[in-house]
């Protein structure tokens, strides 16, 4: 969770001092529905994201010097850095992309638990998603699809409260999204986005239920982000006290008296967070040093070959 929060802060850097370019959306305040949720899968498993997707790339595995390169647009980055901020993609580690449109990434999380079924495999394919899209028709399409044939599929559902700038209860009819599983048959599952454990807990059950032919899960991790909608956002349209109240609540605060309780020492808490901070430099470093992709193969990785 430390890794993705200060990655994320040094690239909020890079884009105000013009060395990253594009949209840049931060996921501050929710390191730990991709961090519990990645956790409790395999490494075979699938991922997709949404455009606020750094933290899912990091926490299933993908390299931080990969990130930066990428968001750099340099030649070493995860997607050769043609691919920029909004649709990280990591085959190697099993994320098969986040998605510029609002539950975009849905249905091929679908299309990636059919194909585990139809190969016999017992993967799972887990997609991320915000409370927007919740509202959009493949979500729909999507659960009773996955419903219907059982597939080995978790819908998580990251309830920051806002759908870009709109509150949820203004968008939904409903209190809990994860009461929508039923008009499918599925589980609906609420839980504490901001804790890491209870996440892990919630999705190894989903995992477990997909990978015994039991059919799909949906998840509702409800947290927030401590950031704007993206990079410039001026946050008018959220009152001070609210975000206060979900700051006190930081996921990394309460990551970290929970190992305070277990009894590591500050010591070795600082020692983990300085490792961590030495690492996200030597990979801006690194990014900043790898070339940039040759202008005559701009239309090379566009078909596979």
């Amino acid at each position: 969770m430390y890794l993705i929060r200060r990655a994320e802060e040094r690239l909020e850097q890079l884009f105000a001092q013009g060395e990253a370019y594009g949209s840049l959306h931060l996921c501050i305040g929710q390191e730990a529905t991709v961090t519990g949720a990645c956790a409790a899968l395999r490494p075979d498993d699938y991922i997709t994201c949404t455009y606020r997707g750094h933290g899912a790339a990091l926490a299933k595995g993908s390299p931080v010097r990969g990130l930066m390169a990428e968001l750099l647009g340099r030649e070493a980055g995860l997607c050769r850095g043609r691919g920029g901020s909004m649709l990280l993609t990591d085959l190697s580690v099993g994320n098969l992309g986040a998605s510029g449109i609002v539950g975009g990434a849905i249905p091929i999380a679908v299309g990636a638990a059919l194909g585990a079924k139809i190969s016999g495999s017992d993967q799972v394919a887990l997609t991320f998603f915000g409370d927007g899209a919740t509202n959009q028709g493949t979500f729909h399409e999507s659960l009773n699809l996955a419903a219907l044939w059982k597939l080995p599929v978790i819908f998580f559902c990251e309830n920051n409260q806002y759908a870009e700038m709109t509150p949820v209860w203004k968008g939904t009819s409903i209190a809990r999204l994860a009461d929508r599983g039923c008009a499918y048959g599925i589980p609906g599952v609420v839980v504490d986005g901001n804790d890491v454990e209870a996440v892990y807990r919630v999705t190894a059950e989903a995992a477990a239920r997909a990978r015994a032919g039991q059919g799909p899960t949906l998840i509702e991790a409800v947290t927030y982000r401590l950031c704007g909608h993206m990079f410039g956002d001026p946050e008018t349209y959220r009152p001070k006290a609210e975000v206060e109240r979900w700051r006190a609540r930081d996921p990394l605060l309460i990551g970290r008296q929970r190992l305070q309780e277990r009894g590591v020492a500050e010591a070795e808490i600082r020692r983990l967070e300085a490792e961590v901070e030495a690492e996200v430099e030597e990979a801006v470093e690194f990014a900043r040093k790898s070339p940039e992709p040759d202008p005559a193969e701009a239309t090379r990785y566009v078909y596979v070959e």
